[in-house]
């Protein structure tokens, strides 16, 4: 008869049963590999780790999983459907203004509400990743994502506002149970080689995801003022577009996600994995997060570049427009190519981490461009040559929009073993903060006193963030445990659903008769 899952987990990791239900404590991974490793037909197994002895102790086994690319691609595609249901008004606003009879004001709103909808949220949807784990999260962001799309496609008439207002609520509940996620999916899936470059591919949904909702918006509702029935048209047939390919994702969602791999993907996870559940306490865990100064810093920087980046995203077409009258759709080609050229230094930097593991000084750098790069895009703007800020655009957000991923790593590298979704959390929570702020000063000095006020506004912040940046002590302690540096006191994070623990229990206590 065929061996069972755990029968098969414990033949390829022989050595006495683990005590507790949990796996041995992890060692300093030893130099030499162990011979006749037997192969495996879904999971690799790591280079260094797996299954080794070190000072007479078994090591965790650790091993990667090919399900791993299918739950960062469906994360990554309904992150990008929810990003673009953000900044889909935004960058034709003076079109939702019209056809909706509606101020700047309203409109700008439907942008920030994902902002303002996140910071009370946040610290439950935390609580339940934590607790309940990630799937469930998943499933909550997906769906409450497609319910929101699928709102929407009532409100294609001008007096209702409200339903699309509704939508958009639901799309940025749904937010708070995305924005925490990459971490907490490059950490629990992928291997310590990839990591930086799997957070920094989930962040880039959420990017992409933007960049279409600069591009698409435009084309599909040109603005049509004289032909109201032509317009509320155009508009249903993008809303009931993006319903679709939500509703798509979200049965991908339940198809593909699973809590955790079989094998931990690295000696840090694993360590993780080997802690009891019980002894974790999310109340501490937040305390913990707050008495790091490092991490308190970060969560200023973080939140001052990303809610710089959510303003001048909300406020693009109002910018642009300000000097180059009737070019809609080149304001949404702006935000395309800012965005996009975002994507392309969001995943260099995360190749960058992965290979050199260079995180303050890879964060400042990046961050002293980003400053420049405002600096340049702000000083640009009324030279008459639109042409000038599309380069001016896509430089600044090669390094703005790069920085997203190298915040959160750096978190999760300074603040380990907290769980990444906390940290992510509250890194997201100030981002929202920050952007709420900016985007209500900024629009405020950009109608009073024209752009180029607006974005000094952001420039003056930028630099206090360099600064702060600089601060920032560089503990790479998850790096540490992977290389075999430190062997710290760890506590897990539970991260088991209800099936998952039945299966362990089942796993173990098949592992204690084959040892006796």
């Amino acid at each position: 008869m065929a061996p069972s899952d755990a029968e098969a987990g414990t033949a390829a990791a022989p050595g006495p049963p683990p005590a507790n239900g949990h796996l041995p404590a992890a060692g300093k991974p030893s130099a030499e590999p162990r011979d006749g490793a037997p192969e495996e037909a879904r999971v690799r197994l790591l280079p260094a780790g797996a299954g080794e002895e070190a000072s007479g102790r078994h090591v965790p086994r650790t091993a990667l999983s090919a399900r791993r690319f299918a739950v960062l691609l469906v994360f990554s595609s309904y992150s990008l459907v929810n990003s673009f249901q953000w900044i889909q008004y935004s960058i034709i606003g003076n079109v939702f203004e019209g056809f909706y009879g509606v101020s700047s004001l309203h409109v700008d709103w439907l942008s920030m509400v994902y902002m303002l909808a996140y910071v009370p949220l946040i610290f439950p949807a935390t609580w339940l990743l934590d607790t309940r784990g990630l799937r469930l999260t998943a499933l909550l962001g997906s769906g409450l994502n497609c319910l929101g799309a699928w709102a929407k496609c009532g409100s294609a008439r001008p007096h209702r506002f409200w339903a699309t207002l509704l939508g958009q609520c639901l799309c940025a509940v749904a937010q708070v149970f995305i924005l925490g996620l990459p971490s907490r999916i490059a950490s629990v899936w992928f291997g310590p080689k990839e990591v930086s470059t799997a957070c920094a591919t989930a962040v880039l949904g959420n990017q992409l995801g933007t960049a279409v909702g600069f591009l698409l918006p435009p084309v599909l509702v040109p603005n049509t003022q004289n032909n109201t029935d032509l317009l509320a048209h155009n508009i249903s047939t993008m809303f009931y577009g993006t319903s679709a390919v939500a509703t798509l994702l979200f049965v991908l969602t339940i198809i593909a996600f699973k809590e955790k791999p079989q094998y931990p993907p690295s000696q840090a996870r694993a360590a993780l994995q080997d802690s009891p559940p019980e002894e974790y306490s999310y109340k501490k865990s937040i305390w913990n997060l707050f008495k790091n100064i490092p991490f308190v810093l970060l969560l200023i920087t973080y939140g001052i570049m990303t809610g710089a980046f959510y303003s001048v995203s909300t406020l693009l077409n109002q910018i642009i427009l300000t000097y180059y009258e009737g070019e809609e759709v080149n304001a949404g080609r702006i935000g395309l190519t800012l965005v996009v050229a975002g994507m392309v230094g969001s995943i260099l930097c995360g190749l960058w981490l992965d290979y050199t593991k260079t995180y303050k000084q890879t964060t400042l750098i990046v961050y002293i461009l980003s400053f420049f790069g405002m600096v340049i895009f702000t000083f640009t703007l009324d030279l008459g040559y639109i042409f000038i800020v599309f380069i001016t655009g896509g430089v600044l957000g090669f390094f703005m929009t790069g920085y997203l991923p190298l915040g959160f790593e750096f978190a999760v590298e300074i603040t380990y073993p907290e769980s990444e979704g906390t940290s992510s959390g509250l890194l997201n929570a100030a981002a929202q903060i920050f952007g709420i702020l900016f985007t209500l000063a900024q629009g405020k000095l950009t109608s009073e006193y024209g752009p180029k006020a607006g974005n000094i506004f952001l420039c003056v912040w930028m630099f206090v963030g360099i600064i702060l940046t600089a601060l920032i002590k560089s503990d790479l302690r998850r790096h540490n445990i992977n290389i075999g540096l430190a062997n710290g006191n760890i506590k897990a994070v539970p991260v088991d659903s209800p099936t998952d623990q039945e299966i362990k229990t089942d796993m173990v206590s098949k592992q204690s008769d084959s040892a006796i």
